[in-house]
């Protein structure tokens, strides 16, 4: 992009040099803002966590990463009616989102409202059918809606999915729950 000039003075107009610089900022700002609120989350400071990203959504309110991580800050409160509406919130600013359903799925199945569940982690699948963290989510609510053979199918599935990824303690965990279910579903097995 070319750069603008006073034709006379051949200095930059005030108000481009102010744009320039917020233009320049506002992702460094952002970032800042993102940083400074995962570190508190990754330290437990979940109150430092949330008043960091009220300020980045109320400085950023269409970067839908801020609703999804105010999200993740509220639920690990207990608040997970916020958590909800920030997670929709989230959605909504980005309809593609599959982090942000995968999320809302898990704040569902806490609250053990399995088809609203398995709704969301449908909709995180129909976005992103390799996510592995979804498939083993929906594994569950499938589970508990008396859905056995869905269950172990999306556990089978997402299993795949992490050997693939090389990701050993997924692995780790989805066969040790494909394991548990399988006796569980077995009447010969005491």
């Amino acid at each position: 992009m070319a750069e603008v000039r006073n034709p006379t003075t051949g200095k930059q107009p005030r108000r481009v040099q102010k744009l320039a610089q917020f233009s320049d900022n506002a992702p460094q700002e952002r970032s800042q803002l993102v940083q400074i609120a995962n570190t508190l989350f990754n330290q437990g400071d979940f109150t430092g966590a949330e008043e960091n990203l009220r300020k980045l959504i109320k400085k950023y309110p269409d970067y839908p990463f801020g609703h999804y991580q105010l999200g993740n800050v509220l639920f690990r409160q207990g608040k997970k009616e916020d958590a909800i509406k920030e997670y929709e919130i989230a959605i909504k600013k980005n309809s593609k989102y599959a982090l942000a359903y995968n999320a809302l799925g898990v704040v569902f199945a806490s609250q053990q409202r399995w088809d609203e569940a398995a709704s969301a982690y449908q909709k995180a699948l129909a976005i992103n059918p390799n996510y592995g963290d979804a498939l083993t989510n929906i594994s569950q609510a499938f589970w508990e809606q008396g859905k056995r053979n869905e269950a172990i199918a999306s556990l089978e599935k997402a299993l795949n999915i992490f050997k693939s990824q090389n990701l050993p303690e997924k692995i780790r965990q989805v066969e040790q729950i494909l394991k548990d279910l399988k006796a569980g579903d077995d009447p010969s097995v005491s």
